[in-house]
């Protein structure tokens, strides 16, 4: 079998300011999903569609169903209060694709009203083949497929049903339509430039030991990017699944099963299981700040807001390029300082030093309660715990504790006086990881050299700091990389 790749030209650009597809992008940027597709056409074990589920944080759960029309204006008002929104995606509580008329008119209203704002769409894929041209009219770029399996009878074991051409079919006959439109609209997507992630569910004892071959294939038909969520299984929430005593893996089960798909595709490790109707940042959901009785009191300048998004991201991007080059500066620095001998001036040689150990070891605060896992955010921290990580261990240097100031909003005078004390806690580290840093936590971070960073809660902290000395290795090779570019110009 002919093996597809993504070409590689423009897809930076792609990826750059969409949290969902670049793991860096979502410590910049945020997202939201409007709710306008409450049809599905397949069901699945795991999935129960719920609405006014404020305390759930899931696929398929929503508190309000929103018209084309009212999804545009929450959509601008979002816009208008969370400059730094760049993705729209339709994700349910449905599937936007059985519910074509109300998810175009929505994309077609807000590439008039605000063309600045990416949008994309996450589907099932039955219906994926006959509507990628349309997809591609309205100039989607990103799209997310859920596959859970490319061999039928596992997928009897996890759809008991779907709709296909105006009936309703079970059993494998069922798992194996839906699998053909998957793959089929996956190949339609890649062979027109369309960037495609692929959702899996991880289900012990249903797919565990089948998602490498799903990750293989999917490699092979064009995905970009492979995300293996963790089943969602609890009974309170009504699933089959759930009601059947179906278990969720645990968290060294899911990094096995992400592990072994590594070697095939790219895997996502930054996803929270998004509500349907999710707003902000990843891992800080604001929908509940914006109901439509709400937004029908705000006063919204759209033009003004565009503005103020394009002014936003360029100084997010400023910074993101600063932060890029920093240690390019350091090795121009170096060239430059006089050299008195074979090995230089001793100002050249620290920073040559300096550099080459950059890559290879860094210094890392992070937020944990009991010392084994990464389980609170930047306002919940009570000890920070220092780690010098290399490419072969980690190790805990020290702990330092954190005032007992109280959280609050980002914005509040408290949590910003816990902000500097955290900075000036940890201004000898290179790295913060929690599972949330705030926005404007974040950029004081970024100006203080501290890079933010975030893993899911729960993770334990040796394969943290794994994943976390992997983006930093990739990072400062990446910089060296541009250096050397610069020089040879």
């Amino acid at each position: 079998m002919e093996l597809k790749v993504v070409d590689s030209s423009g897809v930076r650009e792609k990826i750059r300011d969409h949290p969902c597809f670049s793991k860096d992008a979502h410590h910049h940027y945020a997202r939201m999903h409007v709710a306008v597709a409450p049809a599905c056409n397949i069901q699945c074990h795991y999935c129960n569609r719920k609405y006014d589920c404020a305390n759930e944080s899931r696929p398929g759960v929503v508190s309000e169903l929103l018209t084309p029309e009212q999804a545009v204006k929450k959509t601008l008002a979002v816009a208008a209060e969370i400059p730094q929104l760049t993705v729209l995606g339709i994700a349910g509580p449905g599937d936007p694709l059985a519910n074509p008329e109300r998810t175009f008119a929505t994309f077609a209203a807000l590439t008039e009203k605000a063309p600045d704002i990416r949008l994309c769409v996450s589907t099932n894929g039955l219906m994926l083949p006959q509507h990628v041209d349309e997809l591609c009219r309205h100039n989607i770029d990103h799209v997310t497929i859920t596959i859970n399996c490319v061999d039928a009878d596992i997928g009897a074991q996890i759809y008991p049903w779907i709709f296909w051409q105006h009936r309703r079919i079970r059993g494998a006959k069922a798992a194996a339509i839906l699998i053909e439109q998957q793959l089929m609209g996956l190949e339609m997507l890649a062979e027109r430039g369309v960037l495609v992630k692929i959702n899996s569910v991880l289900i012990p004892g249903v797919n565990d030991l089948h998602l490498a071959e799903v990750s293989r294939i999917v490699k092979q038909k064009g995905a970009f990017l492979h995300n293996i969520m963790p089943l969602i299984a609890e009974p309170e929430h009504g699933t089959f699944f759930g009601l059947m005593g179906q278990r969720a893996p645990s968290a060294k089960e899911l990094h096995a099963v992400q592990q072994s798909c590594a070697n095939d595709m790219e895997i996502m490790s930054h996803c929270r299981q998004c509500r349907a109707d999710a707003i902000g940042m990843l891992g800080q959901d604001r929908h509940d700040e914006f109901t439509l009785e709400r937004i029908e009191k705000l006063e919204i300048d759209p033009v003004a807001a565009m503005a103020r998004r394009a002014q936003l991201r360029a100084q997010i991007e400023a910074a993101r390029t600063a932060k890029s080059l920093q240690p390019v500066l350091v090795s121009l620095t170096s060239l430059t300082q006089p050299k008195p001998g074979v090995g230089g001036s001793p100002a050249a040689q620290v920073g040559r030093a300096k550099l080459a150990s950059s890559a290879a070891s860094f210094r890392v605060a992070l937020a944990s309660s009991d010392g084994q896992r990464i389980d609170q955010s930047l306002s919940e921290v009570e000890v920070l715990r220092v780690y010098q990580v290399d490419g072969q261990s980690s190790r805990l240097t020290e702990t330092r504790p954190v005032s007992g100031l109280p959280s609050h909003l980002s914005q509040d005078p408290v949590a910003e006086a816990k902000v500097t004390e955290v900075i000036k806690l940890i201004k000898d580290c290179d790295a913060l990881l929690c599972t949330r840093i705030g926005f404007n936590a974040w950029q004081r971070l970024e100006r203080q050299g501290i890079r933010p960073l975030s893993a899911e809660s729960g993770l334990p902290i040796k394969v943290a700091l794994r994943q976390a000395h992997a983006d930093w290795h990739t990072d400062t090779e990446g910089a060296a990389n541009a250096a050397s570019r610069a020089l040879s110009a």
